[in-house]
């Protein structure tokens, strides 16, 4: 197969020669150009893999507590069973538990804190939640009906200052009217069980108790909803609209994206900033590109010229440095994408050596609640990456091969 001159010439510009130092400090500088454009794409890769790592992280705990679909009614829901063999018929939910969800305030000696009250039924709460897993200090099973346990979050637990065994007392919002007023309605539960769900707003403010004892201290005649689990908890705002169309009864379904839009948005336009910041990086290495490719151009003018003379056309010079530049980007391009992609597939081996060699902690667990640094690299935010990198490495050839093809012979010969 004959290759095109224009292909050879551009790829002999590229590689170093050995026969004369301008040739040699030419190549010198594409190499340059090259590394750039690899460590601006290997650090985009690698730190977007991180930021999905936390994300994913943060969101896996927070979807350990959360239900990926709760079904609310406008109020109590006597026949939740009949609401629960609703939602199942859909092939997409695997789970249903009924729940009572109110807020209360705890009590013990001097500390006082408001807490998230969440009613759970202990042999239906693990197929929705891995609450049950998480206990650090006794089971969720020692929630049993009129035994008035509770079980806490582990920052609100050392907030009370109580361990298992400690008594507490539950204030309800709802108060009791008497010939004196309204008196604040309260109950003093014992503390069965501390858990740790590793995201500190739930840790912080979470309190467990079984499902019935919720019922009787907030005087209900059924839960306040079921909560559902997904098969994809990514499919849950489509499955949720489904559900709206299928399911009988004035109900409110709200997904776990919903519930914590604010964060996945915050998360988001994070990294899509941080995107941008270091596609700037990319782009610089490309520019850089541009100043090589003109330094070839002016070097390897007497070239040009005759090519000229022999006759060669101008779109064929601009297609020798425009194999040039693409090749140069091209290369730097797959490195970046090679390179970044097996730093962060290997993040968890990477971080902790460094940690080791430079005796530093990067993430401490009693601050982040994660001892290594997360990563998951995504296969379209790496393609996304290598074509944006490749795009604007060949814009970069397109000044320099122009500016070759104007050369003109005569003058370019003149003194040499």
């Amino acid at each position: 197969m004959n290759i095109p001159y224009e292909w050879q010439i551009g790829w002999r510009y590229t590689r170093a020669s050995k026969r004369a130092s301008r040739n040699t400090f030419i190549s010198f500088i594409s190499m340059i150009s090259m590394l750039g454009i690899a460590l601006g794409v290997a650090a985009l890769i690698v730190v977007l893999s991180v930021m999905n790592g936390f994300q994913k992280e943060v969101r896996d705990r927070m979807l350990s507590v959360l239900a990926h679909i709760e079904v609310i009614a406008p109020g109590p829901l006597p026949d939740w069973q009949k609401t629960a063999a609703e939602a199942m018929r859909n092939k997409e939910v695997v789970g249903a538990a009924p729940y009572v969800a109110a807020q209360a305030m705890l009590t013990r000696e001097d500390a006082v804190r408001g807490v998230l009250l969440r009613g759970v039924d202990p042999a239906q709460e693990p197929k929705v939640s891995d609450v049950g897993n998480q206990f650090r200090a006794g089971s969720m099973n020692a929630l049993v009906p009129g035994g008035f346990g509770i079980a806490l979050g582990n920052e609100l637990a050392n907030a009370m200052g109580v361990r298992v065994g400690d008594k507490v007392t539950l204030v309800a919002p709802q108060g009791t009217i008497t010939p004196a007023g309204v008196l604040p309605r309260l109950k003093q539960f014992t503390v069965i069980g501390v858990f740790s769900s590793g995201h500190y707003e739930f840790d912080s403010a979470l309190a467990l108790i079984d499902i019935e004892d919720a019922e009787t201290l907030f005087r209900q005649s059924g839960p306040t909803g079921v909560r559902l689990k997904l098969a994809d908890m990514q499919r849950a705002p489509q499955v949720a609209q489904e559900l709206a169309g299928t399911m009988s009864g004035e109900l409110y379904l709200r997904d776990w994206s919903k519930q914590n839009r604010n964060w996945f948005a915050a998360v988001q336009t994070e990294k899509r900033m941080m995107f941008i910041i270091l596609t700037l990086i990319i782009a610089v290495a490309a520019f850089n590109l541009v100043s090589t490719l003109v330094m070839t151009v002016t070097d390897k003018q007497a070239d040009i010229a005759i090519l000229r003379t022999m006759g060669a056309q101008p779109r064929s010079i601009m297609k020798i440095f425009i194999v040039q530049g693409v090749a140069i980007g091209f290369i730097g391009t797959v490195l970046g994408v090679l390179g970044g992609t097996l730093i962060a597939a290997n993040i968890d081996v990477i971080v902790p050596f460094i940690e080791r060699v430079l005796h530093v902690q990067f993430l401490p667990r009693d601050i982040y609640f994660i001892s290594e640094l997360p990563s998951d690299p995504r296969l379209n935010d790496i393609a996304t990456i290598g074509i944006i990198s490749f795009v604007l490495a060949t814009l970069a050839t397109i000044y320099p091969s122009w500016r070759a093809a104007r050369v003109n012979p005569a003058e370019a010969l003149r003194y040499e």
